[in-house]
């Protein structure tokens, strides 16, 4: 996936730490064969090379991440949207993308005649899959955030019930640390070109995802141009709000949202995101907070911005 992860645990002394990194590192690796869009031998890539038509076995992780993306896409009217490979590739992100290429960024939008779920036919009792259209899918708003779930999973096999996990800014809390207090992760205000801190989040029992335009970016013709499409538009992200944090019960459903928020904009995901129950914190260009919503969910979270 590009990072690092981490793992910040509570545990006795004669706790078997090397048998944790070897299981923590597995969960990730699983994560990786079958979702990057960079290996061409993950599960995902031989979806996306299959012809139209033919149903692909699909193992269990893929499977579960490609029905909640579908179900995403869904909720949110088109906001978050896995068939937009090709739109990724050709503005100049992700893997095997040249420089920027606005005649190939035009051809793959004319050829995106639907979008997932017309043209994916997900079977999850038979876990596989087929394509109904030539599309190119891209997990990368969610496969992370499912790759933190599976390093939380590995934690509480592996019987320990304090401890933080993260891949890049993609966190999830189980417990406290020792005293009762919460786990205190740096929330970063979205200013392009500069690493500040906006506030801190507190979390216990809690999943937190932030999704932002402001860290991969290209220039075309003298515009910025972001790394997020708008399947919408089939073109780059021109959003109002910078960076979108949501918290939630599972690091991939928050991961999701928080790019789903992302490209519907602050009225629109102010909407989505008090009808969804959603609590959200959300940024413009300038570092100021636009949107603040707390939202229905059973854990335990605190935000703090000055």
């Amino acid at each position: 996936m590009g990072s690092r992860w981490t793992a910040v645990y509570h545990a006795p002394a004669s706790f078997d730490a090397a048998g944790l990194r070897t299981a923590l590192q597995a969960a990730v690796d699983r994560v990786d064969d079958q979702m990057s869009s960079w290996k061409p031998g993950s599960d995902l890539n031989r979806l996306n090379a299959a012809p139209v038509g033919r149903w692909i076995d699909l193992p269990v992780e893929l499977a579960t991440v490609l029905d909640a993306a579908l179900a995403v896409g869904t909720a949110s009217g088109g906001a978050f949207d896995i068939g937009v490979g090709d739109l990724v590739r050709a503005w100049g992100f992700g893997a095997g993308a040249g420089m920027p290429d606005p005649a190939a960024a035009a051809q793959a939008a004319h050829l995106r005649l639907a979008s997932p779920p017309q043209s994916l036919e997900l079977d999850c009792v038979n876990r596989r899959a087929r394509k109904h259209a030539a599309l190119r899918l891209d997990l990368s708003g969610i496969a992370k955030g499912f790759g933190v779930d599976e390093l939380g999973r590995a934690m509480a096999a592996a019987g320990l019930r304090s401890w933080l996990v993260g891949i890049d800014g993609e966190m999830l809390a189980r417990g406290t640390k020792p005293g009762g207090r919460p786990w205190a992760i740096a929330h970063e205000s979205p200013r392009e070109g500069h690493r500040e801190i906006a506030g801190i989040l507190e979390l216990v029992d809690c999943a937190v995802a932030t999704s932002g335009d402001y860290r991969h970016v290209q220039e075309v013709d003298g515009r910025r141009v972001s790394h997020t499409m708008d399947p919408r538009r089939n073109a780059p992200l021109a959003s109002d709000l910078a960076s979108v944090t949501v918290l939630a019960d599972t690091c991939m459903a928050a991961d999701a949202w928080a790019t789903a928020i992302l490209v519907a904009g602050a009225a629109a995901g102010r909407e989505l995101a008090g009808r969804r129950g959603l609590r959200v914190l959300a940024f413009d260009r300038n570092g100021a907070m636009v949107l603040s919503l707390e939202g229905r969910s059973r854990q335990d979270a605190v935000a703090r911005h000055p």
